[in-house]
């Protein structure tokens, strides 16, 4: 059997292994020695291929793809510094446990390290941001290297998707000839059976360990359920049923998804990121037994606000990670959420005393009076976007939010609703790259996917609309342009005037029309509320991409979010009535 033989038995079983363990989707960046995995990626009847020419955004468009279809997702590209393009997106779904499959083609082991073009040391490059690294062997044909490539596949899917999942490297030598037999491939496949069935299943405590945690955790009298960024659906009905049997309230993260559904609200508590601002509310909260699921909240004010507290504090993640920044943890539980939530709650019984919970209802509904007076705000304004947002976003519709601001006034004025909105954002390492891609993976699969993002984050990514462009996604841009890094205006280096806006503020001054004209994106800059609340509901039924720019303006949105905040004091004082001194 010749070398092209060979290469197409082995390929074609590592390909065809893929779609046996259920990889149904491959984002492809062109390249000559990724040849081969490509050309039968793409002939391949079940697996679908996504083309993307600019490798960092096809590792964000698969990242999105996984993070909407919550399974793995494959990603290939050939040799050199393709591969170190791969980098902010693996980091990402590493710190955000989204599995990829990371293909990376090389050149063979004689042509590494004497000086031979588009080589760079691909052997680990991703170090301790991948589960797992293989350097894959050169391409035989023999029935042990064929059972070798489907037997690494299995376990690169598995190590993926077993929790805490994300992504896992494999590196492919290869000589040419480059060109397999494609007329062969379909006689290296195998009828609809995986090689090796490789069945994860999930963490979960004792009878005993269960038995003394439900007694532990119900004799608490001031109990609080915090739940961060979760991606089981399950978690909701569990997570609310608990926190209605133990009477505790329920900080619920925008993207831990409790916000919105069909699930109860009772114990949801949605505006903590504003009234844990105020001292006195701060001073007057003390929790005795703390609960938390999920990935860390974006709230700043309740990370400082934990840091005062002394309770004893239960981590629980199936997942078996240690997610603890506070660094408050007394109780890492490692047992599969869903499953956790409802073997306590069926080991207690209804508490009768709400009235540590209707404390913080009180707070809550006070604030949220407050915040809904941004209302009135008759200039654009950033905070009154997501309010408008959480008002008119079509039900069952899906919202990815860009880092820095826009996820924070998320955290304030998304409030709980029954619309069934998904939020998504990429806070694995909270960057503001590659959003635009990411959010365009998600529209690949969810209908009615809207992304709110800041320019910067915007401009760092407008390469990611190539492929909305070329691949005829749905998806509603809204572009909050405020001529530079916002966020900073509210951090402590803003006071620094002489260098500020040199070395934070960094206006740009660009014309987002024309980047829309070069994507053959539709283009709206708003001038107010009323054109804005015309242009954006219809957005949904124009195809293609949809690019909505909202200008505002940096100074005046700090000052009013500041005077909203101490608005939002009053009216918490007020409303009870001397309760909180």
């Amino acid at each position: 059997m010749n070398d092209r033989d060979a290469l197409t038995a082995y390929a074609t079983a590592f390909v065809d292994e893929l779609a046996q363990n259920q990889i149904k989707d491959v984002v492809i960046s062109p390249g000559s020695r990724s040849t081969p995995l490509a050309l039968l990626l793409a002939e391949h009847p079940e697996i679908k291929i996504h083309i993307n020419v600019d490798e960092r955004s096809a590792a964000f468009f698969a990242l999105g793809l996984a993070k909407a279809m919550k399974k793995p997702v494959a990603m290939l590209c050939t040799s050199g510094t393709a591969t170190a393009n791969y980098y902010p997106a693996i980091v990402e779904a590493f710190y955000s446990r989204i599995p990829l499959i990371v293909l990376t083609a090389d050149r063979p082991h004689e042509l590494r390290d004497v000086g031979a073009p588009q080589t760079i040391d691909q052997i680990g490059m991703y170090g301790n941001h991948v589960k797992w690294f293989v350097e894959m062997a050169l391409p035989e044909s023999s029935m042990s290297m064929v059972r070798y490539a489907r037997t690494v596949c299995a376990r690169a899917v598995a190590t993926a998707a077993n929790e805490p999942a994300g992504p896992v490297h494999l590196n492919f030598p290869l000589r040419e000839p480059l060109i397999p037999n494609l007329a062969e491939a379909r006689n290296y496949r195998q009828e609809k059976q995986a090689t090796v069935a490789i069945e994860p299943g999930t963490l979960t405590l004792s009878m005993n360990q269960l038995d003394a945690i439900a007694q532990e955790i119900g004799q608490a009298k001031r109990g609080l359920i915090i739940c961060g960024e979760m991606k089981n659906d399950g978690i909701k009905e569990a997570v609310t049923k608990l926190g209605g049997k133990l009477g505790f309230p329920i900080l619920a993260d925008p993207l831990s998804q409790l916000r919105s559904g069909q699930h109860s609200f009772s114990n949801v508590i949605d505006c903590y990121d504003t009234f844990l601002r105020d001292e006195h509310v701060m001073d007057a909260f003390h929790p005795d037994v703390i609960l938390r699921f999920g990935a860390m909240p974006v709230s700043k004010p309740l990370l400082l606000w934990l840091k005062k507290q002394k309770a004893e504090s239960f981590v629980i993640d199936g997942g078996a990670g240690y997610r603890d920044p506070s660094g408050l943890a007394t109780r890492m539980l490692y047992s599969e959420e869903e499953r956790f939530c409802r073997d306590i709650a069926d080991r207690l019984p209804e508490n009768g005393d709400q009235d540590w919970l209707q404390r913080w209802v009180k707070v809550n509904e006070a604030t949220k009076h407050a915040l809904r007076s941004i209302v009135n705000e008759e200039e654009l304004d950033e905070g009154k976007l997501f309010y408008q947002l959480n008002e008119i976003m079509p039900e069952h519709s899906h919202l990815f939010v860009g880092n820095s601001m826009p996820i924070r006034d998320v955290d304030t004025f998304f409030f709980a609703n029954n619309k069934n909105i998904e939020l998504y954002a990429n806070r694995g390492a909270n960057g503001i790259d590659g959003i635009v891609s990411t959010a365009l993976g998600v529209s690949t699969v969810k209908e009615k996917t809207v992304l709110a993002i800041g320019d910067l984050s915007f401009f760092h990514d407008m390469n990611g609309l190539l492929a909305g462009k070329l691949q005829g996604q749905n998806l509603t841009i809204l572009v909050i342009n405020n001529d530079g890094g916002g966020i900073f205006s509210f951090l402590s280096q803003a006071s620094e005037k002489e260098y500020f806006e040199v070395l934070f503020g960094t206006p740009h001054g660009l014309d987002f029309s024309h980047a829309a004209r070069l994507y053959n994106a539709t283009y709206r800059k708003i001038k107010d509320w009323d054109e804005f609340n015309e242009v954006f509901p219809a957005s949904f039924s124009i195809p293609g991409l949809k690019i909505i720019e909202i200008p505002t303006n940096r100074e005046t949105n700090v000052l009013k979010h500041r005077n909203l905040w101490s608005f939002v004091s009053r009216e918490i004082a007020a409303a009870l009535n001397g309760e909180i001194q």
